[in-house]
């Protein structure tokens, strides 16, 4: 669906009767847990393509009332995307990399027939939100809020012909811990032969909830033989590594001058991971070489059975970066680096950790304020 060009769209504040009282609001952003407890308030803008995108809103947080008949009901038509924003020991409030953001959700618009949604107004709407929920900002340390903004179809009727005729965006947000308990630890995998998370020409690259619904089995797979993720391999040969969850892998072979880091490279089946690009430039920038190209999962156990692959990581916006300890790959259990943080991976965690709470320089300008 083709994009047009819109005036500045502002949004109308309709604060909330009842905010959390400070006292409550104190006692559960204490302990979060992630993606549980919500902000006072959301945003919103609707779509039709007599108005385009319109209707800027701040409004309370609450149920949204859909038609039973609605599209997205029925056919999945959605999007979403995810960030964060910190708290910086002076007071103000920035987000990571929320244009990176903004352009993905319209790359995801793009394959799911969805309207563009001018990315200035992706991140005034998130400005607006945070600048009447600021005070749901998490202060303590590793804790920050997260950022969900979405896109569904709203069109009531139950043709399958065309895409819908109108459209919700919707940011909420949530405050939230570390992703792992008692700080970064290393995470135990599954490779998964029989099911596959995406293949070519279909909706691997675009972030839509059918994606990670239909990854549900296999992490219940990865469950079930006590493993903490599962990494998919691609649906043709069942032999190219992709991702890890909704992360994106990298792997280290050898050591000093001579190590190798390789990730697989983005050809339509993999989400491009905003995280991914951050970990990929950080490591450019320290004169590090690192090759996207597709690899084959016999080279990794291989290399792990051998002890030249040193380092895996995975990359994500809720985990920043997630160590990969041990790989579980039919019937092998393989440790990576003796099943502890490698020295590149912490690196890499505490660049972008320091740059998010601005102990560090952003020399790339990733932060923005609020």
């Amino acid at each position: 669906m083709e994009s047009r060009e819109q005036p500045e769209i502002r949004f109308e504040i309709r604060l909330s009767d009842h905010p959390l009282p400070d006292a409550e609001r104190t006692q559960v952003m204490a302990e979060p847990g992630f993606g549980s407890v919500f902000t006072d308030h959301m945003a919103t803008l609707r779509w039709t393509d007599e108005r385009g995108w319109h209707d800027g809103r701040l409004e309370p947080y609450g149920p949204i009332t859909l038609d039973p008949a609605s599209s997205v009901l029925h056919y999945g038509q959605e999007i979403f995307e995810g960030l964060k924003a910190y708290a910086q020991d002076d007071g103000e409030v920035r987000t990571f990399r929320p244009y990176a953001n903004a352009a993905r959700l319209n790359r995801s618009a793009q394959r799911m027939a969805i309207p563009a949604l001018p990315e200035q107004a992706f991140v005034d709407a998130i400005d607006t939100l945070l600048a009447h929920d600021r005070a749901w900002v998490p202060t303590a340390p590793d804790m920050a809020l997260y950022i969900r903004p979405f896109i569904i179809a709203t069109q009531r009727g139950l043709g399958v012909n065309r895409p819908s005729d109108s459209y919700l965006f919707t940011v909420i947000a949530s405050p939230v811990g570390g992703y792992f308990t008692g700080g970064v630890r290393p995470v135990t995998v599954w490779l998964s032969r029989e099911y596959t998370r995406a293949a070519p020409g279909g909706t691997g690259e675009a972030k839509c909830g059918g994606n990670y619904a239909a990854a549900f089995a296999g992490q219940e797979e990865a469950v079930r033989n006590d493993c903490d993720q599962v990494v998919w391999l691609d649906s043709a040969e069942h032999r190219w590594v992709e991702e890890m969850g909704g992360m994106n892998l990298f792997f280290v072979h050898g050591s000093g001058a001579g190590a190798r880091i390789v990730t697989p490279a983005l050809t339509g089946t993999l989400l491009p991971g905003v995280t991914r690009d951050s970990v990929l430039t950080l490591m450019r920038d320290w004169g590090l070489t690192v090759t996207e190209r597709p690899i084959a999962i016999d080279e990794v156990t291989k290399a792990a059975a051998a002890g030249t692959l040193r380092e895996v990581w995975g990359t994500g916006t809720a985990a920043v970066i997630a160590p990969v300890g041990e790989l579980h790959y039919q019937g092998q259990r393989i440790q990576i680096n003796g099943g502890q943080i490698g020295a590149l991976t912490q690196r890499l965690y505490d660049a972008i950790v320091d740059i998010q709470y601005a102990t560090a320089p952003d020399p790339h300008g990733w932060t923005v304020p609020v």
